[in-house]
Parts: C-alpha cells; sequence; structure tokens
C-alpha cells in the first residue's frame, strides 16, 4: 500500500481545517483513499497528515501540482514536509 505522510505547521488550524475538508472531492479524484490528521500534543498549528493513496505517483502529481501550492498558500501552510511511503507490514498486537 502506498501512503503519504506529510508534516506541517499551520498559521491558523481552524483556517486550514475548512480549506482541507473543502478540498476532500479533488483528493479523492487524485487517489487519496483514507487519511489521519494529528496534532502534535503541544500545539494544534503543527499537523501530521497520514493517508493512503492508490499509487504514489498519482500522490506525487497531487502534492506538486501548482493547484495545491496555491491552496496551501492559501491555507496557511508553512513549509511541509512531504514523506512518501510503501507498506512493509501491517499487524495488530
Amino acid at each position: 500500500m502506498p501512503y503519504v505522510l506529510i508534516i506541517h505547521e499551520v498559521a491558523d488550524y481552524p483556517t486550514w481545517k475548512s480549506i482541507f475538508d473543502n478540498a476532500a472531492n479533488i483528493r479523492k479524484a487524485a487517489g487519496e483513499q483514507r487519511y489521519q490528521l494529528l496534532k502534535y500534543d503541544d500545539d494544534a498549528n503543527n499537523i501530521v497528515h497520514f493517508s493512503q493513496w492508490s499509487s504514489l505517483a498519482n500522490a506525487r502529481q497531487f502534492f506538486e501540482s501548482p493547484e495545491l501550492v496555491e491552496i496551501r498558500k492559501q491555507a496557511g501552510v508553512k513549509a511541509p514536509e512531504f514523506i512518501y511511503l510503501d507498506e512493509l507490514e501491517t499487524g495488530v498486537l
């Protein structure tokens, strides 16, 4: 399974979340299948977005698109770090 881990600071979480939610349809059309949002325990404006994708090529194309660069600017995203991952193993303990 292909995954993307994004770590970024946002200027204002409620503003970012509204724009994130409004982009659900374009994320789905690009190949995002499911996601989790996490925050640092001591800072609600430091966000971790972990998502499963149809392919890493689709994810890269989406996250590097000019359209998404503009959306990130509007959302107040500061210096996102993108980590593209392939699953090795899943387990339950």
